[in-house]
């Protein structure tokens, strides 16, 4: 079924056509468990099952906001978003977000009320169809989300396709309590209500917490970081690289810059060739618009060697995770400026003052020369 859809409806594979694909599938597929949940609930006094539906509900409300989030994104840059709408994805998950919660509260009030005023739920074979004909659409919606998600790398559709899969256990614990009460004396409505209530709320948290990591400056996704940093270290005349910045702006729509070290001596348009195509490869390979600062540095001086390992042994007394780069020494005629960043743990901010005066204090220590460290830090995570 999945694949005969996206022949029909996304021939191309388009993002946009594939998220629109999985949006008006997921309105008219949830609208309609909903619709019956809601009839069925009414008829038998359920409160569970109409919690239920209204979750239901809340999933085709969601899927009009991801369309129409889809939609938004596709728009080209302009004028005033010169780097495009994709971050409308994450704006239409935080819309979801906020309709979840706001039903879950309601029907955890409702569940409640339930609880210490108990009414009889009426059985019925319709009530049992119903709920098994939901958790077979559940779970057909939960494979068909996790394909198109996967095929055009959207986190939005591989959240819906989860989900699903969490509205099928919700459905089935349902359906056994509709059971449990019908076969015993137990009055386990309400509680079960409370129960799918406080899913509902945990699902609308989780999915605000997600769409607002991005939205507040995540880091990069390791793969991504990884994939930079090997393509880069395999570039011939690269000897090392900090300074790695991602940003996202949404799916397709990612930016980053990194500083490149290659030998001073090398000629610099050679260099500066180099490093425009591998900023040329990164963004037609890997979709990743790549900005590359060329910093030479000094390979051919045992002074300068020797005084940065020196350096770097001191730091690393002190933490093990310390790192340095961009290391300089200038000569004058009362003491050696050594020029260097520090790549620093985020848990050593703070810290700064104190590890550069101990870095002094032993590098003057141990020579008569006079030193004077001029350190800039840098996040590690950076590095």
């Amino acid at each position: 079924m999945t694949k005969l859809l996206l022949r029909l409806f996304a021939k191309s594979n388009d993002r946009t056509e594939v998220g629109k694909l999985s949006g008006v599938v997921g309105i008219i597929a949830n609208l309609v468990i909903a619709i019956l949940k809601l009839v069925i609930g009414t008829l038998s006094s359920s409160v569970s099952i109409t919690a239920d539906a209204m979750n239901n509900l809340s999933d085709s409300a969601s899927s009009v906001i991801t369309l129409v989030g889809f939609k938004i994104a596709s728009q080209p840059a302009d004028k005033d978003h010169p780097y495009g709408h994709a971050r409308a994805e994450y704006l239409s998950g935080l819309g979801v977000a906020a309709i979840i919660i706001i039903i879950g509260f309601e029907l955890a009030k409702t569940s409640v009320l339930k609880i210490f005023n108990p009414t009889p739920t009426r059985f019925s074979l319709y009530l049992v169809a119903v709920l098994l004909f939901s958790i077979a659409i559940k779970l057909w919606l939960a494979s068909f989300n996790k394909t198109l998600g996967k095929k055009i790398n959207s986190s939005a559709l591989i959240a819906t396709s989860a989900d699903s899969r969490n509205d099928v256990i919700a459905t089935t614990a349902v359906l056994i309590c509709a059971i449990l009460e019908h076969f015993t004396s137990l009055k386990l409505d309400g509680f079960m209500g409370l129960g799918v209530a406080l899913f509902i709320l945990y699902s609308g948290i989780s999915l605000a917490k997600e769409t607002i990591s991005p939205l507040l400056g995540q880091g990069a996704d390791p793969e991504m970081k990884a994939l930079i940093v090997d393509y880069v270290s395999s570039c011939p005349k690269v000897l090392g690289f900090h300074d790695l910045m991602v940003h996202d702006y949404g799916a397709g729509c990612r930016f980053a810059s990194l500083h490149v070290e290659m030998d001073k001596d090398e000629d610099p348009l050679t260099c500066h060739e180099l490093i425009d195509d591998m900023e040329r490869e990164c963004l037609e390979s890997h979709g990743i618009n790549l900005v590359i600062h060329y910093d030479p540095v000094v390979t051919n001086d045992p002074k300068i060697e020797h005084m940065k390992h020196l350096v770097l042994s001191f730091l690393r007394m002190r933490d093990e995770r310390l790192s340095i780069h961009d290391f300089r020494m200038v000569l004058g005629e009362g003491h050696t400026n050594l020029i260097f960043d520090v790549s620093l743990p985020l848990d050593l901010r703070g810290e700064e003052k104190k590890i550069k005066s101990a870095l002094d204090n032993a590098l003057n220590e141990f020579d008569e020369t006079k030193y004077y460290t001029v350190i800039t830090f840098d996040t590690a995570e950076f590095n």
